[in-house]
């Protein structure tokens, strides 16, 4: 069984890599690089240096290694950036995902697991967000994860493809200290970054209705979220019946201000942070519900909020 993995040189798919390699299972990579790094692709997995937009490159990797399934998780990932760049957001992530599934179909590949978000949601009323919370996507970014579960119900529909889509929050830590998060719009990698430059973090928003005044969010380790895809294709490989969508959350959520004096800990920089006005359209709290998911795929958060951050501070400390 070997499954090709799609952005698998990025910082969550490299870790999707790495948890499949640690169950003896096979993985093929196809990346563009676009965000992504070919030094995060270990040595010995196959790598298919091409866009998905590149239908014959996507069927061709399929067929050549003899993909059993895959695990989609080629996007473009920056909710506030796709608001100005509403094109290129559909382009990489629907007709990308049309792209794959096309792929996948003249390959007679019939099993993906879909790396979709808990942007979905938009800013949900409930403070506790179930798979049936109702979607109201904010953003194109949101939005095209959720014509992506679309499509794949869809041609479920159409062809029997067998699937899942798994929605999360804000995946955080590092599973090796070579695998580092790069985005420069994620708020661990920015704290850090901040903390190593001698800049002070910022908390926007210290009187909200939540215990200690700042917001709360869901905050999951990057590798326990990689173990969850595994165990996803694993279900479908054995044709284990599966719910359309899960959500990945710890179900208690950290706060804001959590996060800080964790960062200062973790690093060891101590530091106060500066207090701002809250941001516009900022809900004090939104936690995910992930009962279903622990059902089905036996997911569990194993990485406590110290490990998060330590464990990206030493990524961000190989990184320099």
């Amino acid at each position: 069984m070997t499954w090709l993995v799609t952005g698998g040189a990025g910082y969550i798919g490299a870790h999707v890599v790495r948890a499949f390699a640690g169950q003896g299972i096979g993985t093929v990579v196809i990346d563009d690089l676009s965000s992504g790094h070919a030094d995060f692709v270990p040595e010995g997995v196959p790598f298919v240096r091409a866009s998905i937009l590149d239908t014959e490159a996507v069927r061709s990797a399929l067929v050549e290694h003899r993909i059993s399934g895959v695990v989609h998780v080629a996007a473009f990932k920056y909710a506030g950036v796709s608001v100005q760049r509403p094109l290129h957001t559909y382009a990489q992530n629907v007709t990308g995902t049309i792209s794959v599934l096309e792929a996948m179909a003249q390959a007679q590949v019939n099993s993906i697991v879909f790396s979709s978000s808990a942007a979905v949601y938009g800013t949900p009323e409930a403070e506790q967000v179930t798979e049936s919370t109702p979607t109201a996507p904010e953003s194109p970014y949101g939005e095209s994860k959720l014509i992506g579960e679309w499509l794949l119900a869809d041609q479920a529909r159409a062809v029997g493809l067998r699937h899942t889509s798994l929605r999360y929050f804000n995946v955080v830590g590092s599973g090796s200290p070579d695998l580092p998060d790069t985005s420069p719009h994620n708020l661990f990698p920015l704290v850090l970054e901040a903390l190593a430059a001698g800049r002070t973090p910022q908390i926007n928003g210290t009187d909200y209705p939540t215990p200690d005044g700042t917001c709360v969010r869901d905050y999951i380790h990057v590798a326990d979220l990689a173990v969850a895809h595994v165990e996803a294709a694993k279900a479908l490989a054995q044709g284990t019946a599966l719910e359309p969508v899960y959500n990945l959350g710890s179900g208690t959520g950290v706060s804001v201000r959590e996060i800080m004096d964790a960062m200062a800990a973790g690093t060891g920089i101590d530091f106060d942070p500066i207090e701002a006005e809250r941001r516009p359209g900022d809900p004090a709290r939104i936690v995910a519900d992930g009962e279903l998911a622990a059902r089905d795929l036996g997911w569990t958060m194993r990485h406590s909020l110290e490990q998060m951050v330590t464990s990206a501070w030493r990524a961000r400390r190989h990184q320099a």
